[in-house]
């Protein structure tokens, strides 16, 4: 595939790439990335519920909507997943022309509105579709990618831990709120407790969306050389999604994310039912019932995982961080198959899934970065992020679907979950790993074509 060289000249930097530009840029820009940082990773805490939340309110609207399957329920979380992904590398788009804040601002409005809407209101799966599924689904996807495309372009010389402390914000808040949450849910039902909670979400994301905004143009660290760190190879090319879309990397990551995205997400969507299924979802856990605590220690494991693995891949390489974490995951979900009836091991297992399953939006947002450049992130990890959304269907409603023909048993989505993490693993070292190494090689020498 040949792109012209007069298509990527509109894209190279005024400055030279990995030459800091710090000197041209005032002394409070250089300190703000700090600050940047810590409002981005507060943002994250907050928007994680409308994710992760979903499966403590299921049980309740079970109750509601007498008669509906369970695969009718678990549809919702699949719609929000797909507009959480994929109409995202629009805003993404947006996000690179008109800035951050405006698109943080339209999230908040539509978060708020989704939850509050919805726990008010709602008479009707149907109804949760729209509220729940593809309103909040859109605001949550604008404001995750402003954020993860805000820390990648402040921390150049440091994207994977960046991106896996603003990532750990998201497991953050599935850590700290869901014990909160279900006690509000126990305390004045599903409905109810979904507006408190997204009104309060709502409007702290609001007063945060304020304070982001973007580095300016040609900025860089002081001292930073990209390619300084050898495990880490950084392309000095700034790719357009037009670009990016005619380079076969981007289809191989975008492949990757939607395989390791299956495990996680129907964990996500379907806890309250797995533990159903394997006979623990009666236990509880020093008086907290065991879906809660277990959402709880995942949160921790996710958060812990964004920053564990991100950390590690500046230092050993994003492919070679991605084997190990994918084979991780792969047997983690495998042994989810073996635990019925044993509450103990519930609560150990699943968190060891997240530890696996947390990172991947840490690594591949590093990656995109370090492949595509850093000017058009937002639309170039937006575009990889929609492999999230493809996965979104098997995972919510079509696994749902499927342990209804096995009794109830999850066992067999989980195989296929298992067998798609070594897959990746596979393609991340084999294929991703070499073919990064030339992509990048192409910036040194930018007479070749493409």
């Amino acid at each position: 595939m040949t792109v012209a060289l007069a298509e990527q000249t509109p894209q190279m930097e005024s400055v030279q790439p990995g030459r800091s530009t710090e000197a041209a840029v005032p002394a409070a820009e250089t300190g703000n990335r700090w600050i940047q940082l810590i409002a981005g990773i507060a943002v994250m805490v907050l928007l994680s519920n409308y994710q992760y939340s979903f499966t403590l309110f299921t049980p309740g609207m079970r109750d509601q909507f007498v008669g509906t399957p369970y695969s009718s329920i678990a549809l919702i979380f699949s719609i929000f997943v797909l507009f959480e992904t994929w109409p995202v590398p629009i805003a993404g788009v947006l996000i690179d022309t008109f800035g951050i804040r405006r698109l943080m601002i339209a999230g908040s409005i539509l978060v708020s509105l989704g939850w509050i809407v919805a726990g008010m209101t709602a008479t009707s799966v149907m109804q949760l579709y729209l509220l729940y599924g593809v309103i909040t689904g859109l605001g949550t996807g604008i404001i995750y990618l402003a954020i993860v495309a805000n820390a990648i372009k402040w921390f150049p010389d440091r994207r994977g831990l960046a991106a896996g402390l603003t990532a750990a914000g998201f497991g953050g808040g599935s850590a700290l709120t869901p014990i909160p949450i279900s006690l509000t849910i126990h305390a004045i039902g599903w409905g109810h407790a979904m507006a408190v909670w997204g009104a309060i979400q709502g409007f702290a994301i609001f007063a945060l969306a304020l304070v982001v905004t973007f580095p300016p143009q040609g900025w860089a660290p002081a001292g930073w050389v990209a390619n300084a760190a050898k495990a880490v190879v950084q392309s000095k090319l700034d790719y357009s999604w037009k670009q990016t879309l005619r380079m076969p990397e981007f289809y191989l990551l975008y492949f990757i994310h939607f395989l390791i995205s299956l495990g996680g997400l129907m964990t996500l969507g379907n806890l309250s039912e797995i533990a159903r299924s394997l006979q623990v979802d009666k236990a509880t856990v020093f008086g907290v019932s065991i879906v809660a605590f277990a959402a709880t220690a995942n949160g921790l494991a996710n958060t812990a995982s964004r920053i564990l693995w991100g950390t590690a891949s500046d230092r050993a390489g994003r492919e070679n961080t991605m084997t190990i974490v994918f084979l991780l995951e792969a047997v983690s979900i495998f042994f989810v198959t073996q635990i019925t009836g044993n509450p103990i091991l519930f609560v150990i297992i699943f968190p060891i899934v997240f530890l696996g399953y947390g990172q991947i939006n840490t690594l591949l947002s590093a990656t995109t970065g370090d492949l595509f450049g850093t000017r058009n992130v937002s639309a170039n990890f937006g575009m990889i992020y929609t492999g999230k959304g493809a996965a979104a269907m098997f995972s919510g409603w079509g696994a749902a679907v499927i342990a209804s023909a096995f009794a109830g048993s999850f066992a067999a989505p989980y195989y296929i979950a298992a067998g798609c993490d070594v897959i990746a693993a596979a393609l991340a070292f084999f294929a991703l790993k070499p073919i990064a190494r030339r992509t990048v090689a192409r910036g040194e020498n930018p007479s070749r074509p493409i």
